[in-house]
């Protein structure tokens, strides 16, 4: 299970094929983009512009799909009745997102997992056990103003698996945490991601390292690079100079940005 290169379709996977979305007097965002991804925690890693945050809202239905084809879990989300019924198997974390400050933790969480489709009578119960999920069970009552960053992230985690998703989406999720703040984040996730598939964005190496088993490396709007992290520092040890090997301290880092100059033969066709 994992990320692959040549995309099928699977049930309860994540699949884009040829994915290409420009924006009017720019280059591309994202320029014929395709892989799948059945399972496991996926790092999408890349310089800012590279095209992260467009291809994590096309999936969470927050964008159209002007080229190419995207489904999730088996609905394609390029058509109106396939987001409808995808965002149901969607938990989505923008890197920007807004909470109401009045209202309780818990409330919150409930609120949200009402309004992506679980049964009202429940919605309490699966709050309950979101926030027992990201250790914020003792702020339950507590008003959201009053939360530090950190608190707020992870209620922000809370809200988007409360429905019990299959898929969850987090774009550049550690952004603005401490050190402190990003090790309990990262704890979150990894337990958030005990039984669904989760695509992370970031550039942010040492989270990617930490949190995620796969890798698709990106540059303008395009994947330079998919793999295991393993493979990824591999490239790193392998590779025999150039500029990047020179400015990284670990074989992840040089793997990185090997892939980012393109020198690497895992780089799609």
């Amino acid at each position: 299970m994992g990320l692959s290169e040549a995309p099928h379709l699977v049930g309860s996977g994540v699949v884009v094929t040829g994915l290409s979305v420009g924006f009017r007097g720019t280059r591309r965002a994202l320029d014929d983009v395709s892989f799948a991804v059945d399972g496991g925690v996926v790092g999408i890693l890349g310089p800012n512009g590279a095209g992260k945050t467009t291809l994590l809202s096309v999936l969470a239905t927050a964008l159209r799909v002007p080229a190419g084809q995207a489904w999730v879990g088996g609905h394609d989300v390029g058509t109106p009745s396939g987001r409808r019924a995808a965002r149901g198997l969607i938990g989505w974390l923008p890197q920007r997102f807004d909470l109401a400050g009045g209202m309780s933790v818990q409330d919150t969480v409930a609120y949200a997992a009402w309004s992506n489709g679980a049964d009202p009578a429940q919605s309490f119960v699966l709050a309950q056990d979101a926030l027992a999920l990201v250790d914020l069970s003792d702020r339950a009552r507590e008003r959201v103003r009053r939360l530090s960053g950190g608190q707020r992230q992870r209620l922000g985690l809370a809200a988007a698996v409360a429905h019990r998703p299959p898929v969850l989406l987090l774009d550049e999720p550690s952004v603005g945490l401490d050190p402190q703040q990003r090790l309990r984040f990262r704890a979150s996730i990894r337990a958030a991601a005990s039984d669904r598939i989760v695509l992370l964005s970031s550039h942010l190496l040492e989270d990617v390292a930490q949190v995620c088993d796969r890798v698709a490396v990106m540059d303008r709007g395009r994947v330079l690079f998919l793999g295991s992290t393993a493979e990824l520092a591999a490239l790193g040890q392998s590779s025999d100079g150039g500029a990047g090997s020179t400015e990284a301290t670990t074989p992840l880092e040089a793997g990185y940005l090997h892939a980012l100059e393109g020198d690497t033969d895992q780089a799609p066709s």
